[in-house]
């Protein structure tokens, strides 16, 4: 989201610049290969290098830059194995959370109030559908999954998988970019899925959740289904 000229004023350079180059990443605007440089960061933030230097260095440890000494930084790629480990660790948090929401477990939240929950943001999807905002979208999918997780109440669960929120914004713009069509797709699964939370259905959750999963980001296993 970006920020108010009052707000940046009181931002480290070095910050605004690992968030900036950070968006341009996960929202793919400089794709997987993109080579850029420290100048054409600084000259886009109208800032000096080194603020610039010390986010490629951030952004380096975060695994999402490749630093070329004296040429600048290679946008690195989703490796075929973490995009597979995100999405397991995805799918056994998500059912678990629905399990122990199901259960009643310590959740706080009743079957009902997690499906409004969810409904809520489904809604918000169709507005950035209908005005071609993918990053929106993108990010109103990451809450989507994210609710689900929170309705389960489990603290440790509910931190780590934030942890995971930006693999899975810059993996969903990545899947729905070049097939705009399976945005449509997105939205009826995601409604599926809020009505199996609304009945208290874990096993129906458990199984829609793995076909979306492979349906979105592993379309070849989807096929097989």
């Amino acid at each position: 989201m970006p920020q108010s000229s009052s707000d940046s004023a009181t931002v480290p350079a070095a910050v605004r610049a690992y968030l900036a180059t950070k968006e341009l990443v996960l929202t793919g605007e400089l794709p997987a290969g993109h080579l850029l440089s420290e100048g054409d960061i600084a000259e886009r933030l109208g800032m000096s290098r080194t603020p610039v230097r010390e986010a490629f260095l951030r952004l380096q440890a975060e695994e999402l830059l490749h630093l070329i000494p004296k040429r600048g930084a290679v946008v690195a790629p989703v490796a075929p194995g973490e995009a597979d480990d995100v999405l397991d660790a995805r799918e056994a948090i998500e059912t678990a959370a629905v399990r122990r929401l199901v259960r009643g477990v310590n959740t706080g939240a009743s079957l009902t109030e997690a499906a409004a929950g969810l409904r809520a943001i489904v809604r918000r999807q169709h507005e950035h559908a209908a005005s071609d905002d993918l990053v929106a979208f993108a990010d109103a999918d990451e809450a989507f999954h994210r609710a689900i997780v929170a309705a389960g109440g489990n603290a440790l669960t509910t931190r780590f998988y934030a942890t995971l929120a930006d693999r899975q914004r810059r993996m969903s713009i990545h899947a729905l970019g070049p097939n705009r069509g399976h945005v449509e797709v997105v939205l009826r699964e995601h409604s599926a899925l809020a009505d199996a939370v609304a009945d208290g259905d874990a096993d129906g959750f458990a199984e829609l959740l793995r076909s979306h999963l492979d349906g979105t980001h592993r379309p070849e296993r989807g096929s097989r289904r």
